[in-house]
């Protein structure tokens, strides 16, 4: 499991296996979580919580491990990283199972909310099937994140917000001894991949609106962390460079290696026009020197503008797994 927290020191401990061992099944009292950032005062609580310090932790443990390494390197997959493929594959294929409806409004396809009520019914089960059978009993708890993380049903549409609830729903995987230590790689490259093509289907079959009123100055539509430790795989490459990634051949011929080119890929595809008025915060880092650099820069981002923002974190739900409780000093 991921004790690493470094959400004061930046910097990771890769060495640290004391925290490895499954937790005692006494350790947690599972509860379904809720929202506690009501309004924008309350967002001190957060910054101060220890789900704030795990999520960071985890984030930046992730960040750590997959650095200069390729989506197609060597990584070992466990038993749950198989469970948790084919539990993505369940959502997938019932985006097939469920086609976009006739309707007139362009955006925001009404058979998403079919699709996403089946989640809905399904969720606590699909997470049972994943988790440890002496570990059923976190699936409420759990499910709630993998609810959250597809978008929402109302306003049909997704965002950060969304994305975030994926890896807090990962990161209570590894709080409860599910995930290990040595996932890290096949936590990003085959678990966190597939997310997003899932996502990405959702978002073209259903035309989803992307959340809040980001546009063309947020960092791309719909994702942020594929962004930062798609940019760790890339520090140091002997040839790559930030520049690069604008360039279209560069991204056809890499981006099977790389989450990042990938992420680029996939917004060439959807948008047209010149990319430095598409996606103006990308052009922008294209001129960065390092890869590093990009990295460094994008946490920042990523602190500054998803989780300090009231609208992101007012949907963020808290349980015994990522508490409102402050950080014990």
């Amino acid at each position: 499991m991921f004790t690493v927290n470094m959400a004061e020191t930046e910097q990771s401990s890769g060495s640290s296996h004391e925290g490895d061992k499954p937790p005692n099944p006494g350790d947690f009292s599972f509860m379904v979580p809720k929202k506690e950032i009501s309004m924008v005062p309350d967002m001190g609580k957060w910054k101060r919580s220890q789900a704030y310090a795990d999520y960071i932790g985890f984030i930046l443990t992730l960040n750590e491990g997959v650095k200069g390494k390729k989506l197609t390197c060597e990584y070992q997959v466990s038993e749950t990283v198989e469970k948790l493929l084919a539990m993505l594959g369940t959502l997938d294929r019932w985006i097939d199972e469920t086609p976009p409806v006739d309707q007139p409004s362009r955006f925001g396809n009404k058979a998403y909310r079919t699709w996403y009520a089946k989640l809905d019914q399904e969720a606590e089960a699909l997470v049972a099937a994943v988790l440890p059978s002496e570990r059923h009993d976190a699936a409420p708890e759990i499910a709630v994140y993998l609810k959250e993380s597809v978008g929402n049903s109302t306003r049909i549409d997704y965002g950060t917000g969304h994305e975030a609830a994926f890896a807090a729903f990962l990161c209570c995987l590894c709080k409860v001894g599910a995930l290990r230590m040595e996932d890290q790689l096949a936590i990003i490259f085959k678990v966190f991949d597939k997310y997003l093509q899932v996502m990405r289907k959702l978002q073209k079959t259903y035309r989803m609106e992307p959340a809040g009123s980001q546009g063309v100055w947020g960092l791309d539509d719909f994702q942020f962390l594929p962004f930062i430790w798609g940019s760790s795989q890339l520090i140091d490459h002997p040839t790559l460079e930030p520049r690069h990634f604008v360039e279209e051949k560069v991204v056809n011929e890499y981006h099977q290696d790389y989450m990042f080119l990938e992420c680029i890929k996939f917004i060439n595809e959807m948008k047209t026009g010149p990319f430095a008025e598409h996606s103006n915060q990308l052009w922008n880092i294209s001129a960065v020197p390092s890869w590093s650099k990009v990295n460094q820069g994008l946490i920042r981002m990523y602190k500054a503008e998803c989780l300090e923002k009231f609208p992101v974190i007012q949907h963020f739900k808290f349980g015994s797994l990522l508490s409102i409780q402050p950080v014990k000093q």
